[in-house]
């Protein structure tokens, strides 16, 4: 009788920062509801959200290299697209008589969006998020041992083309989209450079750390 094959070992960090990751992509776009202001610019609050998938995919890629890393962006549809449609669902659903109109309004408005924002935001998370890890690993191949360096980089270059893409798709058309290029890229740009690469660090000792080797 053969002996069956046991599973493949997932580690602890892998498994601590798959599931964070998840919640990230969920918990994206209900942020973006909100602006916030950072000195003199507007910027769309779920960038923080995704901020912090770029670094939990480059700690991946650093950890367990590219190739994981970039089944991890890929799995990362799942939760995104799951949400979605629950979202959707539960906007179809009558509001019941016992919730306030206010607040059956207020829901209304934050969770709605057009399918052109939906579609923005599930083709601009793919190609970011699978760009940050290609050019993150490939600096690292490159004899780029400066972390710090390489989480800055990719980052930053991902983020343009997010905001590109996001922004292009959903409102090109719909209103004159240059200002809202240029702040949403130039706060994103310096975001990435001054908070993924500390923040990639201490990923990284975190996850060192869950495996049990020196951080």
């Amino acid at each position: 009788m053969d002996t069956p094959t046991p599973p493949p070992a997932i580690t602890r960090s892998l498994f601590v920062l798959s599931i964070f990751y998840g919640g990230m992509v969920c918990i994206a776009g209900v942020l973006g509801n909100k602006q916030v202001a950072l000195g003199p610019l507007a910027v769309e609050a779920g960038i923080f959200a995704f901020l912090l998938l770029v670094v939990v995919s480059s700690a991946v890629a650093e950890l367990h290299g590219r190739h994981t890393a970039n089944r991890l962006v890929q799995f990362g549809f799942v939760p995104l697209i799951a949400s979605l449609l629950l979202s959707l669902a539960v906007l179809a659903l009558p509001a019941s008589g016992a919730m306030e109109p206010e607040r059956a309004a207020a829901f209304e408005l934050m969770m709605s969006a057009t399918p052109r924002i939906w579609l923005a935001g599930i083709i601009a998370y793919g190609v970011s998020q699978t760009l940050n890890v290609t050019i993150f690993s490939a600096l690292r191949r490159e004899g780029g041992r400066l972390l710090w360096l390489r989480s800055a980089i990719a980052g930053v270059l991902s983020q343009v083309v997010d905001t590109l893409l996001f922004i292009g798709i959903a409102f090109y058309g719909v209103f004159p989209i240059g200002q809202l290029l240029v702040g949403q890229m130039l706060a994103k740009v310096v975001l990435s450079a001054f908070l993924v690469p500390p923040l990639i660090y201490l990923f990284v000792a975190l996850g060192r750390r869950l495996d049990g080797a020196r951080a």
